[in-house]
């Protein structure tokens, strides 16, 4: 079993020194240290509080390298994948991201405090409800609507960038038709037991540009171009 960064806490007696103590940890042994260099990036990391946006009872475990349960069989994932994510959205302060899969609320939080106007689409009310008081009381201005995040949010394109954050099967078409030409989307393409972790810059209306990062691990995408 893996120990780690909280082997030295536990939840009751934890400060937010403590927190802040393991958050510049995680920044400095788990960030940094595997690639991660944007300033911004990594100046927000340190700053969001990620063990607000996890359960109680595991909020020791919120700064390991690892994803961990929310609720309603969903995750936040690990550290290292939300700063590799948003750094290769190649953000810039005030422009629109769509994010797919509010779930906790952790990645909004991130890109928010990058300077995006963030709009996040989440498929569980009772997720984007909790995501939204959560991101309130910290001061995070998101928007958040419940629906099928394989549609998009049209009311609000074109979009600067978008971040997917949970598997996809495909590139929903919604996606592109909502994405401003020369923009990114992030995103999981593959199947359900593993993906590619995967950018996509928009060239044109015909054409589109694909890398692929790394092999990941997501939930499934569920809607009309995910896997249900």
């Amino acid at each position: 079993m893996r120990r780690g960064l909280s082997i030295f806490y536990s939840v009751s007696t934890m400060t937010e020194a403590d927190f802040t103590a393991l958050r510049d940890k995680m920044v400095a042994d788990q960030i940094i240290k595997r690639g991660i260099c944007n300033e911004n990036v990594l100046a927000s990391l340190r700053a969001v509080p990620r063990h607000f946006f996890v359960p109680e009872n595991q909020r020791h475990l919120a700064y390991e390298d690892y994803p961990l349960a929310i609720s309603e069989g969903q995750t936040i994932s690990q550290p290292y994948i939300v700063a590799l994510m948003t750094e290769r959205l190649a953000l810039c302060a005030g422009q629109r991201v769509l994010e797919i899969g509010t779930g906790s609320g952790y990645q909004a939080a991130i890109l928010a405090s990058l300077g995006a106007r963030v709009f996040s689409v989440e498929r569980i009310p009772l997720l984007a409800q909790s995501a939204k008081v959560q991101l309130t009381a910290l001061g995070y201005v998101v928007e958040i609507t419940i629906g099928d995040g394989t549609l998009g949010w049209s009311e609000h394109a074109p979009y600067d960038k978008i971040i997917i954050t949970a598997a996809a099967p495909a590139i929903s078409p919604e996606w592109l038709t909502q994405l401003k030409v020369g923009g990114k989307i992030v995103l999981p393409v593959g199947g359900l037991a593993s993906q590619d972790l995967m950018v996509v810059t928009k060239i044109d209306e015909e054409r589109i540009d694909k890398e692929i990062i790394c092999g990941c691990m997501f939930v499934p995408l569920v809607g009309k171009y995910g896997f249900c």
